[in-house]
């Protein structure tokens, strides 16, 4: 065993450390030539736990170490765990699954209906045009919050005040369809309290955001750049209200500019990169892409905390073996009965494809159903969030893939909370959130008959 994991320890370090990472992971070095392989219809709470078929030997013994990083608890430093400490000193949880429970989605509230672990708190400034907020900027695509960085921690290790606490309000607003229906949607309140570290800088932006599911993630980074940008009109040449636009992010990976595909607002390139993010701003972990601790200037015993054992909280071959272990999960398939393609095609008639396409290539040349075109859109005032993040403005959000959501019940006993911050309690509710380039879509539903609605809904439901 020691044998293997040093073997595979050695490709992962000639992989990682080098431009061609991208590449190699994409055009299929791990893939699975049977389309077959990636999917299932398995409606089960376990489906994305487990890992796509084909692996071999070495590959298994990957995919299950990367699984032990993923679910095991990391702990604070110094500690005899060394393989595992490095925790904080601020974070917000100590393992990746309290966010995503068997790689699902987040809840919007924990079992004693307090705000989850699965909610975050980003915070940014304005940015002021001087060269520290340049290189920040280039480097972040936002510029930090002074006192309390670029996000909350609502933990912190023993001796070290955790940042602040998340409080949330509703104010309810109706909603008159054209046949004289009423629906009820929420208006978020967000709040922090119990702030630790002071007040926050002035005009600092809180977008609050829902951690979303690891569904087919590996999937998307199959798809090549060229497929994305096919489909920008970011100046809707063909007038049809629609001007989705690729935002281009600098990845700490290649060391330059690149098209960003995850995170509500696509400001990662790559799994790898998303993975380390999350590692450093949730769970306070270094990498070799994310090396700084993330305690600020104003925070003395954040910064004055023990260190690990390592350099590194998490080493090369371990997030490269975490990497491997997302890329390769299974992903959830519907199944196409007759029900699903009436919706499919109410669906199309609504004009929901134009941003949740449902198709797109892959590098291995087979065609996966996201639903999404990966693309920023202006999504209206009524969902900005205050929050630039490289190219994407306050109004512009990624198309959120809509693939997997079905299994959000299974796995957590309750439907999904929808949107960026978790305020929809269900699609019809979301719809009724769109704006910008979304507002004739929405009101194509609105004005759509009741059952046509219906079937709309179960379609999405069964995604």
């Amino acid at each position: 065993m020691q044998k293997k994991h040093k073997s595979s320890f050695s490709f992962l370090q000639k992989a990682i450390l080098t431009k061609s990472l991208v590449v190699i992971f994409t055009t299929g070095l791990f893939a699975v030539n049977n389309e077959g392989k990636y999917f299932s219809s398995e409606k089960n709470k376990s489906l994305l736990e487990k890992p796509v078929k084909g692996l071999n030997d070495e590959q298994y013994d990957q995919f299950i170490l990367g699984r032990s990083f993923f679910v095991i608890p990391w702990v604070e430093a110094p500690s005899a765990t060394t393989a595992r400490d490095g925790l904080g000193p601020l974070f917000n949880s100590n393992t990746c699954v309290s966010c995503h429970p068997r790689n699902g989605r987040g809840s919007l509230y924990n079992n004693k209906m307090k705000p989850s672990r699965s909610l975050v708190a980003r915070l940014s400034i304005p940015f002021d045009n001087s060269k520290e907020h340049k290189e920040l900027f280039e480097k972040q695509g936002f510029v930090p919050e002074p006192r309390y960085g670029s996000q909350i921690s609502v933990n912190g290790i023993h001796g070290v005040p955790f940042e602040a606490r998340v409080d949330v309000k509703f104010q309810e607003i109706k909603v008159k369809f054209p046949d004289g229906e009423v629906d009820t949607i929420l208006k978020p309140k967000y709040e922090l309290i119990d702030k630790n570290y002071g007040k926050l800088a002035k005009n600092t932006a809180i977008t609050y955001r829902m951690a979303q599911s690891l569904n087919g993630l590996g999937l998307l980074e199959k798809v090549s750049d060229e497929e994305i940008l096919s489909n920008e009109d970011e100046f809707d040449k063909d007038g049809d209200g629609i001007s989705g636009r690729a935002n281009r992010v600098y990845s700490p990976l290649t060391k330059k500019e690149e098209i960003g595909r995850y995170t509500w607002k696509a400001s990662a390139a790559t799994v790898i990169e998303q993975i380390a993010g999350a590692a450093n701003n949730d769970m306070g972990l270094t990498t070799f892409l994310q090396s700084n601790e993330n305690c600020t200037s104003f925070q003395k015993l954040c910064n004055e905390a023990p260190k690990p054992w390592h350099k590194k909280d998490i080493t090369d071959e371990r997030l490269g073996a975490i990497d491997f272990y997302i890329r390769n999960l299974k992903t959830y398939k519907p199944k196409k009965d007759e029900e699903h393609l009436e919706g499919l095609e109410i669906f199309k008639g609504l004009d929901c494809a134009k941003c949740h396409k449902t198709s797109l290539k892959t590098v291995d040349g087979f065609n996966i159903e996201p639903f999404t075109d990966m693309l920023l859109h202006d999504m209206g005032e009524g969902l900005s969030d205050g929050r630039v993040e490289f190219k994407a403005n306050e109004r512009e959000f990624r198309t959120a893939p809509l693939w997997g959501l079905a299994l959000h019940e299974k796995i957590n006993k309750k439907k999904p909370r929808l949107l960026h911050d978790g305020r929809a309690r269900d699609f019809q509710e979301a719809i009724l959130w769109h704006g910008g380039e979304a507002e004739i879509s929405k009101q194509k539903y609105m004005s759509a008959s009741k059952e046509q609605r219906e079937k709309l809904i179960k379609f999405l439901e069964r995604l």
